[in-house]
């Protein structure tokens, strides 16, 4: 059950032992551990409730310690791939609206659309998403559930074991706080045609960014596009295959398009994939071949399909490995919120600073070429890079954080003249992190280089 604890910090598996409680709950529900860790699973020493409310049944009081073994009353790992791969919503009307209803509308809309003006687009999304800010769960504008519960059980391994510190692999390669990365979304021909100027934008920053191309149907690709892109160092992805909204809509077509989606990730040279409108069925990814995914957000109240995976740190589903988006698209902050500042940016970004999470941003270069927006998205670039001068956050490109936190999964802690040291790819990068108590508050100091 700590094979998800693991995963997470990287830490030496003889420090922290967990055990489950033998009675669980017959069915799954929603509770929490502690004050503020959210769940979703069966446990052992209370009822789940079948939706989520602000008053939850509290489970931390049957965790406990016998020596160095800390029983928990749920299993933690499946309570976290419950919350990463969205499994909450399973008996919920909002998943099967979202992901098997309305297929006749939506392949009316994804039609309609190249020839929908924005305002008309606008009216039809918030008609769409009305009520979204009555969504408690996930929590707006960052949900921190898993965050939050692997700290709470850090700090009961950190009082079982009696260790006054436990160490782990830091998050991050050369002590990085967190990481950043910009990725664009290219939509229509418009799109196609300003990112030459966007690349410009992103490089007068000295930010690299990853543009998403989608195969078929929506623009011509040839002419040396997807060139331009590798020699100037930029990134390229697959974006769906055609961008209609019914790529996850039955098993068999999902199937028949992946193979082609495969096949467009060999001849765009790409390593990641992201799904038209964020749309997802995580249980089907073992069909892509593609190293890493981007289509699932960390809270999706405003995405067309709901949920969302209540982390900020990459997660691997399968042999894929996912880097959630964090942040509020450009789009839903200008057209749907009507906001044109970096305000609620900032906001998402100090919440994830302080997890030392993943900042993941999607800016369309469709949306991006009036002036006003264009400001909104400097204004954003500029923060980054102070962020990146004084606080040494490390901006980079997606296949950068997929090569590193593969490496991390590889690495281990190994005990060495009363110290640790770091073996596996990439080792020489990474630094030993340590995880004390300051009272009931759980503190991360690091070593130098490892």
């Amino acid at each position: 059950m700590n094979r998800t604890f693991l995963e997470y910090f990287r830490c030496p598996d003889e420090l922290t032992r967990f055990e489950t409680n033998a009675q669980s709950s017959i069915n799954p529900g929603f509770f929490k551990f502690g004050p503020d860790a959210v769940c979703y699973g069966r446990c052992s020493n209370i009822v789940p409730y079948q939706r989520f409310t602000e008053n939850l049944p509290d489970a931390a009081q049957a965790a406990a310690a016998n020596g160095d073994l800390l029983r928990l009353p749920f299993d933690l790992s499946q309570v976290v791939d419950n919350l990463r791969l969205e499994r909450y919503l399973t008996n919920s009307r909002q998943l099967r609206q979202r992901i098997t209803g309305g297929a006749v509308t939506r392949k009316c809309y994804y039609f309609l659309r190249p020839f929908l003006p924005v305002r008309v687009r606008k009216h039809l999304q918030k008609v769409h998403l009305r009520g979204w800010d009555k969504i408690g769960f996930p929590r707006w504008p960052v949900d921190l559930s898993v965050e939050i519960l692997m700290e709470s059980t850090m700090r009961l391994a950190l009082k079982s074991s009696g260790l006054g510190r436990i160490p782990f692999i830091w998050f991050w390669p050369d002590g990085a706080p967190s990481c950043a990365i910009m990725t664009h979304d290219v939509e229509s021909g418009i799109g196609r045609d300003f990112c030459g100027q966007l690349m410009d934008i992103d490089d007068s920053f000295g930010i690299k960014s990853s543009f998403q191309i989608v195969p078929e149907t929506r623009y011509d690709t040839r002419n040396g596009l997807l060139d331009t892109f590798h020699q100037r160092g930029f990134e390229v992805n697959v974006h769906d295959l055609n961008h209609d909204g019914l790529l996850f809509k039955r098993k068999e077509e999902f199937l028949r398009r992946a193979i082609q989606i495969n096949e467009y990730t060999k001849k765009f040279g790409s390593q990641g994939f992201r799904a038209g409108a964020m749309y997802r069925n995580q249980t089907w990814y073992d069909a892509f071949d593609f190293s890493y995914d981007m289509s699932v957000p960390n809270v999706a109240h405003l995405e067309p399909q709901q949920g969302g995976c209540c982390t900020v740190m990459p997660y691997f589903i399968g042999k894929i490995l996912e880097l959630p988006l964090t942040t509020i698209q450009d789009y839903s902050l200008f057209h749907i919120l009507g906001e044109y500042s970096i305000d609620l940016w900032t906001r998402q970004i100090e919440s994830i600073l302080e997890r030392n999470g993943l900042i993941s941003f999607i800016c369309h270069p469709d949306y991006l070429i009036e002036s006003r927006a264009q400001g909104v998205y400097r204004d954003l670039l500029g923060y980054l890079s102070r962020l990146r001068s004084d606080k040494k956050l490390w901006v980079t490109l997606p296949r950068e954080v997929d090569h590193w936190w593969r490496s991390r999964n590889q690495m281990r802690l190994v005990p060495q003249g009363g110290a640790w040291r770091i073996e596996g790819p990439d080792s020489q990068r990474a630094r030993v992190a340590y995880a004390t108590l300051a009272g009931d508050r759980l503190i991360y100091a690091m070593d130098g280089a490892s």
